[in-house]
């Protein structure tokens, strides 16, 4: 049985799924960071899954980028696995703009988190929903 590893429970919020995946928000208010968690039992790294769940996992992350990069016209999208401190397989899909806090190094512990405020996961939620895609099921923020 799926089970989210308890430090992403701890530091996101869950704002649904797709086929494959869960879809977290990073409780960090200083960038869009979203993370697909492919619900799957002990894996951790992206070659433990099979063939069809490994092109699944990639069209989800192709299709979030995207979606993200035109619904926050974001200078650029950073894609990444890496699975140092959570060793569950998880994809983190960041929207980052040049005068970002972080701007142009990576967002990993350059600056203490920023909580959302409930204003803030409210628009955010209310902007993702004109845009996901029909396969995309929100759940609670």
């Amino acid at each position: 049985m799926f089970v989210l590893d308890s430090r992403l429970q701890q530091d996101t919020f869950v704002l649904g799924e797709f086929p494959l995946s869960r879809l977290l928000l990073s409780n960090d208010a200083r960038y869009p960071w979203f993370i697909l968690v492919p619900r799957r039992e002990e894996v951790s790294e992206v070659f433990q899954l099979d063939a069809d769940d490994q092109r699944a996992l990639w069209g989800e992350t192709a299709l979030l980028a995207e979606v993200l990069k035109d619904a926050f016209k974001a200078d650029k999208i950073n894609i990444a696995t890496l699975g140092n401190v959570v060793s569950q397989l998880h994809m983190h899909v960041i929207v980052r703009y040049r005068d970002d806090d972080a701007w142009p190094a990576p967002v990993w512990g350059r600056h203490p988190a920023k909580p959302y405020e409930q204003e803030q996961l409210s628009a955010l939620r209310d902007r993702l929903q004109s845009v996901m895609p029909a396969q995309f099921q929100f759940g609670d923020v």
